[in-house]
């Protein structure tokens, strides 16, 4: 019977809270879970692990910026100390450690470095196969010679030197062969930035690094005892470059075999520029001939020809015998033996001694120097160190050729006075140069920097007065005489011409082969450089008109020389203002001279020649001065 439907109005019944045992062992529902859903359950458990560890990560990087910026900032700031950094001057760049110091010229430009560099050398006892390693090494390194490395690659020596200096990827190729008995070596190259640009002044070293010639070799012990110290020297390398140049240039006009030139500060003795052609690479001295590195500057003597000139009217002025109006015949020849000297398209008169030095009379310089006599003149060409090597810091010099106490006669102190039978070094006549335009202190020359505010020592070898007259007789040369393509405007050049034969290697003179050259210095009314041209044997070209004279060849070169480096050593040029014109007035009579006149008595020039003595004969035989300088 069916139970009837419960009352909808009526209370729920009352829920039992025990379960029948029938209704408790009841089966449940099962959930099936996939195995995508579990894997995604691990990767979430994964996911928050990773999460919860980046968290802390992030966390104390942040605490750390936080607690560095606290100490940047509040607890020690770094403003202070990098300001005082700031105010600190900047360290120089470290140098790479040398065995050698470096050379440089006045400005610092490097004249001679060494550089670090990887040599390559062999044990022959560890090579097994000297042919077939030879082979092999030469695939990487051709210029060496097979049979030589085979040589030097064999035998019983435990160290044998295949290549001094190898480049980076050389060592890297042949450290690739894998050779037994091949290894490496730190050393050091010295190497010249410069070239040929004065190769005669650096010199150079040996394969071990040691001076064999000129500064480096003056200097090796300094060099070597101070490798952090740079050796400063009084080289200009732009007034180097000019004065090769313009020597070159001469050279190559008039078809020399040779030349030199120097450049002198004046008043402390300092080489600015010292050429020497031809020269020669000193990075390959090996290739260089022996003219090439003949240094004509300081090894090569040579008669100096009309330059000496100027000293022997600096002895007469100095001792007295002459004054700037006095004056000597040159009208007629004066005989010796089976010769006789003249002069060079002579005036045939009396000439005073500003025309003297102006007209390069041979005959009126030889009575001068008779007049002083021969032991005063012996005394005053030692004074101007004539006689003597100079002391430049250069192992390469000469002595010069002079007569000999005992054989230093009447016929030598003439013909020395107008530049014959004495040979000197073309340094020996730059110095002498210097010294007569100075005030007359001798000087040694310098190829070292020295300090401006310290001044060179010096001796007085002539007055102050004889070295104003000569400076205003070397402006006249320019002026009026034979140096005129010399002048450059505005720097009011002086100087004075020579051209001498050469002598030949039993004595005697060679038929046309000659000296040309010229000492000149600037500006006349304040002195500062000394200027010195010599071209070797040049010949005559259809400009010079068929002469190869000093006037043709050195003198042009020198007013070159001048133009080039004026500007570049500080010096502009002048106008004409009476201060100067007073400091190089000089009247080819020698009168009127301010501050040096005559006396009011002094008798008129007579208008014939004036009678000399005649010397007296001699048995050396000497040229004909028909052949001598201009």
């Amino acid at each position: 019977m069916i139970p009837p439907p419960p009352d909808p109005r009526a209370a729920p019944p009352a829920v039992s809270m025990l379960r029948r045992p029938a209704e408790a062992e009841a089966p449940r529902a099962l959930v099936r879970v996939t195995q995508p859903d579990l894997d995604r359950r691990a990767i979430l458990d994964r996911s928050r692990g990773r999460l919860v560890i980046a968290a802390f990560g992030f966390s104390a990087l942040f605490g750390a910026i936080a607690l560095k910026l606290a100490f940047a900032t509040v607890l020690n700031p770094a403003e202070p100390r990098r300001a005082a950094a700031l105010s600190r001057p900047p360290q120089p760049a470290a140098e790479a450690p040398v065995a050698r110091a470096t050379v440089t010229d006045r400005n610092g430009e490097i004249l001679a470095v060494s550089l670090p560099l990887t040599a390559l050398y062999a044990n022959p006892r560890q090579i097994e196969n000297a042919a077939e390693a030879a082979d092999r090494l030469r695939r990487i390194l051709p210029q060496l010679d097979r049979e030589r490395l085979i040589q030097r690659m064999s035998g019983e020596r435990q160290f044998a030197y295949i290549a001094r200096a190898l480049t980076p990827r050389e060592v890297a190729q042949v450290n690739a062969l894998g050779i037994p008995g091949l290894h490496f070596e730190e050393a050091e190259r010295r190497y010249f930035p410069q070239g040929r640009t004065a190769a005669h002044i650096i010199g150079g070293v040996d394969v071990d690094g040691i001076g064999i010639a000129g500064v480096e070799r003056s200097f090796n012990d300094r060099l070597r005892d101070q490798p952090n110290a740079r050796l400063r020297l009084s080289l200009d390398i732009r007034v180097q470059l000019a004065l090769r140049d313009s020597v070159q240039r001469a050279i190559t006009e008039f078809n020399g075999i040779g030349g030199a030139g120097v450049v002198m500060d004046v008043h402390t003795g300092e080489v600015l520029a010292m050429v020497s052609l031809p020269d020669y690479d000193a990075n390959d001295v090996g290739a260089a001939t022996v003219d090439q590195r003949f240094n004509r500057v300081t090894v090569g003597v040579y008669e100096p020809g009309s330059t000496f000139k100027l000293l022997t009217a600096a002895m007469a002025l100095d001792y007295g015998t002459v004054q700037p109006w006095g004056g000597y015949d040159a009208s007629r020849p004066i005989r010796v033996g089976r010769h006789e000297i003249n002069d060079f398209r002579g005036k045939n008169r009396w000439l005073a001694l500003p025309e003297i030095i102006a007209y390069s009379s041979n005959l009126a310089s030889a009575h001068m120097a008779a007049g002083v006599g021969v032991n005063r003149h012996r005394e005053f060409m030692q004074r101007m160190g004539m006689t003597q090597r100079l002391r430049i810091e250069i192992p390469e010099t000469a002595l010069p050729l002079v007569p000999g106490q005992r054989t230093w006669r009447d016929l030598n102190t003439m013909t020395i006075g107008f530049g014959h039978g004495i040979s000197v070094t073309p340094l020996h006549v730059a110095t002498a140069g210097a010294t007569l335009v100075n005030g007359g202190i001798l000087r040694q020359p310098s190829i070292l920097m020295h300090d401006p505010a310290a001044p060179r020592e010096g001796t007085r070898v002539i007055s102050e007065r004889t070295s104003d007259l000569v400076r205003r007789m070397m402006r006249l040369v320019v002026t009026e005489g034979s140096g005129r393509s010399a002048e450059v405007p505005g720097y009011y050049v002086g100087g004075k011409t020579g051209t001498a034969q050469k002598t030949g290697p039993r004595g005697g003179y060679l038929e046309n082969k000659r000296i040309a050259a010229f000492i000149g210095a600037f500006p006349m009314h304040a002195p500062r450089y000394a200027v010195y041209v010599m071209v070797d044997e040049p010949k005559p070209n259809a400009r010079s008109h068929g002469y190869a004279t000093a006037g043709w060849v050195a003198a042009p070169a020198a007013g070159m020389v001048i133009s080039r480096i004026a500007p570049i050593l500080g010096l502009l040029p002048e106008p004409m203002t009476p201060e100067i014109q007073r400091a190089l007035a000089m009247p080819m009579n020698g009168r009127g001279i301010p501050g040096i006149a005559p006396p009011a008595a002094a008798p008129a020039r007579p208008a014939g020649p004036r009678p000399t003595a005649q010397p007296a004969p001699a048995p050396a035989p000497q040229r004909e001065a028909s052949l001598a300088p201009r």
